[in-house]
């Protein structure tokens, strides 16, 4: 197993176990998060904090029981891709939904500088209305 690969699992694994600090740990200080645009967080933020505050903070307060699972990784050098399911239930409106994700991760000197997010936005939206 790579290095890259160890890390970016230790994150999916730091995240499904509630452990944001680790996850955060695992970033870069210039890491350029992109979440899908149409998706309900979509946008570039770059750095850790803008990571917390426009991403995780808001899955916490809004979603109960989110998860984002990896099935299977693809690893290239210094790049990851997983493939995985989200899940969550929206708590506003009570509705749940299970959408299939694609993250391209690249690292340098064992830390995360950019993470990309594909998935389908629409199915990500409908809970929410």
């Amino acid at each position: 197993m790579s290095n890259a690969l160890g890390l970016v699992q230790n994150i999916y694994r730091a995240f499904s176990q509630g452990d944001i600090p680790s996850v955060l740990g695992a970033l870069a200080p210039t890491i350029r998060w992109t979440e899908a645009e149409g998706g309900p967080y979509g946008g570039v933020f770059v750095g850790p904090d803008a990571v917390l505050d426009n991403v995780f903070m808001k899955i916490g307060a809004e979603w109960d029981s989110f998860t984002a699972v990896p099935h299977e990784y693809i690893a290239e050098g210094s790049t990851i891709v997983a493939l995985g399911e989200y899940s969550g239930t929206f708590k506003a409106t009570g509705k749940s939904f299970k959408a299939p994700f694609a993250h391209v991760w690249k690292l340098e000197d064992g830390k995360a500088v950019s993470f990309q997010q594909y998935t389908d936005t629409a199915v990500h939206q409908r809970p929410l209305q």
